[in-house]
Order: C-alpha cells, then structure tokens, then sequence
C-alpha cells in the first residue's frame, strides 16, 4: 500500500470506482481506493441498474446522457464487459399533468439534441407487443433506454483506473481520518496509513460513519426496497430482440426484461426504514426476507398493464438496502468547514449517474470548479438544521413518492417546520402559505385566512395566481412589505474589513459610510459564484445581503480569503430578520414610523443609515428586489413579531399589506432582475449576464481574477434576455426551451412569471447571441408546446428607473 497519495477514495461501489477512474482519465495516477469488503458490496451488487438519460434538471440530464454513452466506451478501453442492454425506454403518461412532464422533457430532448420522442400507439405496440397500452394519453421513446450489469460495470471503472496506475485495496476498512494542520489528511487502515491531499467519501451505506470519523453529519437514511424476477415468459423467449423497459410511472411501478422473464419495482406507500442508527459494519452481500405484500397494489398495476407479469411465476425477489438524501438527490461536494474532504453520497439513480457524476467530482477536485452547476446536487444545500427527525420524514416522503411528479413551484410539507422566525404564527393567523429556504419557513403568499392556506399544483396557473396577483398590485399601486428574513446576512468588521471585502468581490467596496454596492463573486472558471449587496455602516463595519439557500455554498469562496487577524466575519442571518417595504407609498407608510428624514435628497437610491422604526432599531437600506421604490429593513430577531406588528398597522392608512415571496418574484421578472441559482451561476460569465460593468480589473487583486481575465474578452455564448409570451393558461417557471420559429434550439427559459402589474405573461433567459436581437420571434415551449414569444429590449416595468430613484 501506498503511504502517500493524491487522493484517496473510500468505498468501492460503482460511485467510489467511477470517481477514481475519472481522477485518472484527467491526469491524476497517484490515486487509491479502499473498500471494506468486496467491490460492490453494500447496494451496488443488488441494484436494478436501469439507466435512462432524461430528468426534470437539466445539468442531471447532461449528467446522465454523459453516463449512458460512456458504457460501451467503457468496455472498448478495458475490455471488461458492462452488460450494456440498450434496447430503449418507453415513457408512458396516464394523466395529463404526466402528458406535461414529458412534452417538456421531449422539448429538452430537441434543445439539448438528445435522443427521446413521441411515438404512436402502433409503434409503441410494436416495440412491446407485451404492454396494455389502454388509457395511455402519450408515450415517449428514448432508444438508448435499458440497462446494465452492475458488477461489470464496477469492474470496468476499476480496471481502467487500475491501467492508469491507480491502486485499489480491496478488504482494507477504513479505521480513521485525521485532517492535519496544512489540510492534508491521513487515512488509517489495519494494514497502513496513508497520507493524502484529498479524501473522498463515497462509502454507500457506510456514508454516514466514515463522514463521523472526520466529525461531520450527513443527513442520509437506509431504507429497504424490493423487485423480483419472474421465471421465463414464452412470448419473449419466442422474440429475437430485447424488449424496451416501461416508466409507467402513474403506476408507480418500473419494469424491464431480465434473461428471459421480467423485472418489477416498486416504491411503495408502507415503506421500511433499515439500520436508523448505523449501518453494521459486517454487512456486505445480504439480502432482506422478502415482503411482496407491501408493493402488492404496484404489482397489480403492474399486471394490468402488462397481464404476462400475472401470468408468470416468480424466480426470485431481491429486498436489499438503498441509502437516501432528504429530497432523494445526491450529496456532492466539498464539505465547506473542512479542507479537502469531498462527499459524495446518497446515489439512488446509481447506474445512470454514476459516469457524469465521477466526471464532475474530479473536475472540481482537480480543477476546483465542476463544468457544470450541480447545486442541486450539492451537500451545502442542508445545513445542521436538516437534522434526523426532518431526515427521516422526508426520506419516508420521497421513497413512497418516488414516481410523483414535482411541479413547478411544489412545496412539500414532510419534515417541516425544521425552522420558524418570530413572525411565523402571526403569519399564519394571517393565512400565509409557507415555503421552506435552507430550512427556514418564510411566506410565499397571503390567502387572507388559516383555513384558505392551501395551495394546489401542476404546470399550470393553479389557486394561488390570483392572490398573487392581487398582492403584486397592491404594492404596485400603493405599498406592500416583504419578510426578507430568508436572506443571507453577514458582518465583517474591523480594520481589514475594507481590505478583505475588496479582495473577495469583483466590484470596488464602498468608500463612504452609508454607502452600498451591488457586487459578483467571481468563480474558478470565471463565472457568477454569487451576487451581493455589500455596505458600509461605519468605517470598519460592514454588512453582506446575498442568497440565503446558498449561504453554505458561499463559505467555501469566503474561507478561500484569509482573514487578517483584525478582520472579523460573522454570519447574521440567524440573528437578523428584515422587511421590504416598497411601492409609491413606501416612503410615506414608513415616514409615519421614524423621525429619520426618508426624503430623496436626505436619503437617495443605494443609502444605507442606522435609524428607528416604530421604536425599533434598524439597519435601513433603500433598495428594492421589486424593482420599486422601496427600503430593506434588518432588525434583530427578537424585534421582528413587534416590528411587523407596527408596519402591517401602519400600512392600512395606506392600503398596504403583506407580500409573500411569489409575488416578490413576479415583481423582480418585470423588472429584469437576475437572481442566483437561476439567471446567475459559475456556468454564466459576467458579459453573459450583463454583470460585466461590475467587475473592476483596475483592482489589484479579487478572487478568481486571473478565471475572469481568462474569459472577459471571449465573445458571450448566450445572452440574457427578456421575453413576452402569449399565454393564457400557464406561465413559465424556468428551464424552458426557447425555439425559433422554423423549430432551431435558441436558449431556455431561467426565471417566469405572470408580470400582474404590467398584464403580459414573462419570462427571463438566456438566448444565443446570433438569435438575442430585440423583436425577434420565437417559440416557448408551455409545457411542452409551442407558445409564440418575442424577445424585449427592456423591461416592462419602469425601465428608466424613474419609480426606484423617486
């Protein structure tokens, strides 16, 4: 065994071994894995191994089409068979939101040129003469649909990594992780230690007890799940081709051939929780007893849809573990408070991820920034307060509802409240209808009492357009004010604030007190990391607003900067909770409440001054998300129940109410306002987006300046752009395709909404540069269809800025 290594990786799943093939295939050999037991123990052996290349996500579907392509890649190069059975995947929609999800991913499939479509009945009858295709609304082909061996797979990923020089140790268990102090770490083994720059979780069902060893907690929980095999049916033993397999996901069931039979899942209702407090360490190639009466209804919906599977008899019943995240996704990442330990964890789609997920781990180890944004993938999305009650409510919510489908804008209520503010139960005598940020509750729209706080979904306008709308003109009209208690808050004081500040972000501090900016973070690959408000209370005090649901992600980028050691940085955003008080009544609602002059000339546009409303102390910023003439107010926690008290009172003179964050949404897409995670991200460069005029090279250092100057001549590949779209049923949400009118992939959707204020259906996106021309038609696919647009040259609402400065 090696004593020392670039990178060693723990667990020798398909995971583990893809992502030490990867680190070899981009020039990494001094690697190592260690696994416990044998190669595939744990989950892998026992896995169905279906793979399919189309998702909701679209990084998860170049993820995915990556992983399906590179198989028979796969076994060219090391001559180790992966049991590749390609034989497609037949898509089938029931109901007609189902019809929805799969017009948008066939539009997806055209943008992104990926191989899935509509085929007829005759055709889909054809391709499996087995299926009862009765009540069928639409079905989609995908031809590289099928299915894989997982051993073979596995083994593939080790022999090409083992060609490359990486070593594998295989009955080596890991007994312990030690960071050192230059962020090394050394690894102990019964049979050695090895030193090495990275280590890498990917242990599987042992996730959770190798991240204990270096004292992080991961929300992850096992729970059982069974298929099973029928013995040999005569018409596919009588075919000279492989069947596609079914997603008959209405009938929350998968199926598939195996050998001369079938295979038949299911994600059922009265799911089973296994090994809750740890994963036993002797654990290796067990299986479960069999439990068939829990997945009984999916079975006879399996059978009426294909009666041979009735018919048959069963040959054997795989009931084997399977390890889960809160929302089902990965865990991947660096894990921020520590230096030079990657995760990645929680795989459930394990076969059809595994290559573009190893592919992007060791891009962002080795070239510290994947080329794709993976934040939904990404471990910093939880933070401690996604702890075991709220891990194992969601996880009971996202096995047994595995095949439902996620709307657009769907909140799901397992596990919640994991974090309520002050306000909260005022706001839910108020009727505010709750989503969740980073675990925290906050209003996404007022109905008006307790018992109407409900809402529905689907793809499209659902029950809560028109209190939107009627909360998106009240404060067009008159004022409205906005708990923006989610958002990220931080301080950095003493007298390197200023120094330290302006070697973060890519804009010039401010110079005065009183003063704000609007800044990017600029990332390894010259991209968006984030975008900020930044200003100065005092001369050595400064204050941060950025995205709250990335206030994890962004400490790997704060810590990237030392401190000095009269610099502090602190995050504020549990202590401090805000309101945005805005609209053309703003002004005279909060004057009402404070002896401090709120007038344009005492107190203009991007001012900041620490002053009291209603008695409270406040740190009163004038900016708008609304794009409307408006102040952000931070006040400390405690005074935040009191303080909504006094303006929600004071706004009645006015006509003034409460606003929840759809309406917040709404009104930033009529004003052009880009947000993070969605029009701005590390895929994006500055010119892209138009940030660029935020970026000041004539500074002598900012983080990732050198990534910047790499990209900041090169032409923009895409450009965002506003569009107007003629619709009257449903809005666009984000991720889109945009068409021109002769049906040529344009761009895709980031942000939409139903701009209430100005009466036209909107979106924000971005276009490719030849296409991004004002007035140029295009087509939006609606979900799913062609719906006619036109690309604006400004913003509906206030282009000139004349509200936001008033």
């Amino acid at each position: 065994m090696r004593s020392h290594a670039q990178a060693v990786v723990i667990g020798g799943g398909v995971i583990g071994c893809s992502i030490l093939y990867h680190l070899t295939k981009l020039g990494w050999s001094d690697v190592v894995l260690l696994e416990r037991d044998e190669l595939t123990s744990g989950s892998t052996w026992h896995a169905a191994a279906n793979i399919h290349g189309l998702h909701d996500s679209t990084n998860i579907s170049r993820l995915q089409h990556y992983t399906m392509q590179l198989y028979k890649e796969l076994e060219a190069e090391t001559g180790q068979g992966c049991g590749v059975f390609q034989p497609g995947s037949l898509y089938l929609a029931q109901s007609l939101e189902r019809e929805h999800q799969l017009r948008l991913q066939e539009a997806k499939a055209r943008l992104y040129d990926m191989n899935f479509h509509e085929i007829s009945r005759d055709e889909a009858e054809r391709l499996h003469p087995l299926v009862n295709f009765d009540g069928i609304r639409c079905i989609m082909f995908e031809p590289d649909g099928g299915n894989v061996d997982p051993s073979g797979v596995t083994q593939a990923y080790a022999a090409g990594a083992k060609a490359r020089g990486a070593q594998i140790h295989r009955f080596t268990p890991v007994t312990a992780t030690q960071q050192q102090p230059d962020g090394s770490w050394t690894v102990e083994t019964p049979n050695g230690t090895i030193h090495t720059q990275w280590v890498v979780n990917a242990a599987g069902l042992w996730g959770r007890e190798v991240a204990a060893m270096a004292g992080i907690g991961l929300p992850l929980l096992p729970t059982e799940h069974q298929y099973f095999v029928t013995e040999s049916i005569a018409e596919i033993t009588a075919l000279e081709r492989r069947l596609p397999s079914v997603a008959d996901r209405d009938g929350e069931y998968y199926l598939r051939q195996e050998g001369n039979g079938l295979l038949v899942g299911a994600y059922e209702r009265d799911m089973r929780f296994w090994a809750e407090n740890g994963t036993p360490p002797g654990f290796g190639h067990e299986l479960f007893d069999d439990d068939l009466d829990r997945i009984e209804e999916n079975i006879l919906r399996a059978m009426e849809r294909v009666p041979a599977v009735g018919e048959a008899g069963i040959r054997r019943v795989i009931n084997g573990p399977m390890i889960w995240s809160p929302d089902s996704a990965a865990l991947l990442g660096p894990v921020p408070e520590l230096k030079n330990y990657f995760c990645c964890n929680g795989l459930i789609p394990g076969f059809s991820q595994s290559g573009g997920l190893g592919l992007h781990v060791a891009q962002w180890i080795i070239e510290q920034e994947p080329k794709l944004d993976l934040f939904s993938l990404d471990l910093a999305r939880f933070g401690s307060w996604a702890d075991r009650d709220f891990t194992k409510a969601r996880v009971a919510d996202q096995y047994a509802h595995r095949f439902k489908i996620h709307f657009p804008n769907e909140e799901r209520a397992a596990g919640r409240p994991a974090r309520t503010r002050p306000a909260h139960e005022l706001q839910t005598e108020m009727g505010a209808v709750f989503g969740l940020n980073y675990g925290w509750e906050h209003p996404l729209w007022f109905a008006g009492s307790r018992g109407d706080a409900f809402e529905t979904y689907g793809f499209e306008r659902q029950n809560w357009f028109e209190p939107v709308g009627r909360e998106c003109r009240m404060l067009r009209e008159r004022a409205g004010i906005i708990d923006i208690s989610n958002f990220a808050k931080y301080s950095v004081t003493g007298p390197g604030a200023a120094d330290w500040l302006n070697a973060l972000f890519a804009n010039h501090m401010p110079r005065e007190t009183g003063r704000s900016c609007l800044t990017p973070l600029i990332g390894k690959r010259g991209g968006i990391a984030g975008d900020f408000t930044v200003t100065r209370l005092d001369d050595n005090e400064f204050m941060i607003v950025g995205s709250g649901m990335a206030e994890r992600y962004h400490q790997r980028f704060f810590n990237a900067v030392p401190l000095n050691g009269d610099t502090q940085f602190r995050s504020m955003t549990e202590v401090l909770c805000g309101f945005n008080v805005a609209g053309p009544q703003s002004r005279a609602l909060l004057q009402g409440l404070t002896n401090a002059d709120l007038t344009t000339g005492a107190f203009p546009f991007m001012r900041s001054r620490r002053i009291e409303i209603a008695g409270f102390p406040v740190i009163a910023i004038r900016v708008s998300f609304t794009g409307d003439l408006g102040w952000e107010l931070h006040c400390a926690a405690q005074d935040q129940r009191a303080l909504y008290q006094a303006l929600l009172e004071a706004g009645r003179e006015f006509g003034a109410g409460p606003v929840g964050s759809r309406a917040l949404m709404s009104l930033r897409i009529e004003k052009g306002y880009g947000s993070w995670g969605r029009e701005y991200s590390p895929e994006y460069w500055p010119q892209e987006a138009a940030l660029d005029r935020l970026v000041k090279l004539e500074k002598d250092a900012f983080l990732n300046r050198e990534s910047y100057e790499a990209v900041a001549d090169n032409a923009p590949r895409e450009r965002l752009m506003m569009l107007e779209i003629e619709a009257t049923t449903a809005d666009a949400n984000g991720g889109e395709p945009i068409f021109l009118s002769d049906g040529s992939p344009a761009g895709y959707v980031t942000s939409g909404a139903f701009g209430h204020s100005v009466g036209k259906s909107l979106a924000i996106g971005y276009v490719k540069t030849g296409y991004a021309k004002p007035g140029t038609p295009v087509d939006v696919a609606l979900p799913g269809k062609p719906h006619r647009a036109v690309l604006l040259d400004q913003p509906p609402f206030d282009p000139a800025g004349d509200r936001l400065r008033a």
